[in-house]
């Protein structure tokens, strides 16, 4: 049986891990544990590679613990109340007993609960691994038990450090410089997928080979981004995208942009996004941004990709280098709240029409003004239902195209207040 690579230089001890100085430095939680010896639960998120599953291993061989393993997405709820009553039945004085359970996520509510009890005895002590967000994977009863530990994706100097533990090991890379930089780049933060190209470039290189980047281009593939369009990263990287544009980071903003269509993202939902950023975060101090989005959106929809990607491109660039303002959100959010405290008021009579003799006889539409009767094409009518009176929601801000709507709202105000004092 061949074992492969990733399997064969898996660490052996806490030290020999790299990428985790958080959890293993002398400041880390895993260190502080394991110098006291007093083995707690914990619940290990990260990404794929990042190493979850040599920390669980080396965890619980740091407390001499007996480690009993299993995936959550091959095992179910009679698996678990059966290793939990073996491990009841048959105690081991001098092991404690960890289990480790992979894609713990994938264990719905009754499964996660079966847990708890046996926690709260001390019977196990769980890790837990898993790469979605736990606040979103686990019932708050489980992560109430455990300590929620980020693993981190590697960087390029740990993954060049996994390359250089290879070759001291195993056998030298006769890689370029530039093949060795985009190896460590290809590999994404994945530790397994980098071991996993080495190990393509040993049996796919030809004996003494310099391997340059084209050749390992042909020998390797590179990582798929790292996003999953239904789940958590959807939302953070369209967040990052947002936030960008509002923060006015032109090159930020492209590069999540980016990001989000390498990983495969619906552009037709970046579309929707970039419209909703032109309207909430830069409203009426750039009435433009709006037509620019709606544009980006229909020219992707007209050309797909790759040629409408620059047209959304173009949309963020505009977008994040316009004047921002949410007034009109702001605006429009507090007259939303006050529409729904006074739903049951009638607009005023004055200005509702009467097409019948009943209505009219009734007031409706009597004293009303039409504006553009008047001197200056203004009435300065209340409009609101009477009894709520005026409300002011509409706040221009001072810069952009708002400069000229606040100077126009400062005339309308001023007017209306001359108008009512006669």
């Amino acid at each position: 049986m061949t074992i492969p690579l990733a399997e064969r230089l898996r660490p052996t001890s806490l030290h020999e891990i790299v990428g985790q100085d958080h959890l293993l430095g002398e400041d880390g939680f895993i260190f502080g544990v394991v110098k006291n010896q007093r083995p707690l639960s914990i619940l290990l998120w990260g990404p794929p590679g990042c190493g979850k599953t040599t920390l669980a291993r080396l965890y619980a061989k740091a407390f001499n613990g007996r480690l009993i393993t299993i995936s959550a997405v091959s095992s179910g709820a009679a698996d678990l109340k059966k290793i939990i009553g073996d491990i009841e039945d048959r105690p081991l004085l001098s092991q404690q007993a960890i289990l480790f359970v992979d894609e713990i996520h994938r264990f719905n509510k009754a499964q996660q609960d079966i847990f708890l009890p046996f926690l709260e005895k001390g019977t196990i002590i769980l890790i837990g691994a898993t790469t979605e967000n736990p606040s979103f994977a686990l019932n708050d009863a489980l992560l109430s038990r455990v300590r929620v530990l980020p693993v981190r994706p590697l960087e390029i100097a740990d993954l060049d450090k996994i390359v250089t533990k290879f070759e001291k090991a195993v056998q030298p890379l006769n890689l370029s410089p530039s093949a060795r930089t985009h190896l460590t780049a290809f590999a994404q933060g994945d530790a397994r997928h980098l071991l996993n190209m080495i190990e393509n470039i040993i049996h796919g290189a030809s004996s003494g080979e310099l391997i340059d980047e084209n050749r390992l281009q042909q020998l390797v593939y590179r990582r798929n981004a790292l996003y999953d369009k239904h789940a958590e990263g959807h939302h953070n990287l369209i967040s990052a995208l947002h936030k960008s544009v509002r923060g006015s980071d032109p090159d930020a903003a492209l590069y999540w942009l980016a990001r989000m269509l390498e990983g495969g993202e619906d552009p037709q939902f970046i579309g929707r996004r970039i419209v909703r950023m032109a309207s909430e975060d830069i409203g009426l101090a750039d009435p433009q941004a709006l037509n620019i989005a709606l544009n980006a959106w229909k020219a992707y929809d007209q050309l797909g990709s790759p040629e409408g990607e620059l047209a959304l491109a173009q949309a963020v660039v505009y977008l994040a280098l316009s004047p921002k303002s949410n007034s009109l959100y702001t605006a429009y959010g507090a007259a939303r709240e006050e529409a729904k405290k006074s739903s049951h008021l009638s607009p005023p009579q004055t200005i509702l029409n009467a097409p019948t003799t009943l209505m009219k006889e009734m007031g409706y539409g009597k004293g009303y003004q039409y504006d553009h009767d008047t001197p200056l094409a203004f009435s300065g009518q209340d409009y609101f239902p009477e009894g709520l009176g005026r409300q002011e929601y509409y706040h221009p801000k001072e810069y952009g195209f708002e400069r000229e709507l606040a100077k126009r709202l400062d005339y309308f105000i001023k007017l209306r207040e001359k108008l009512q004092k006669k």
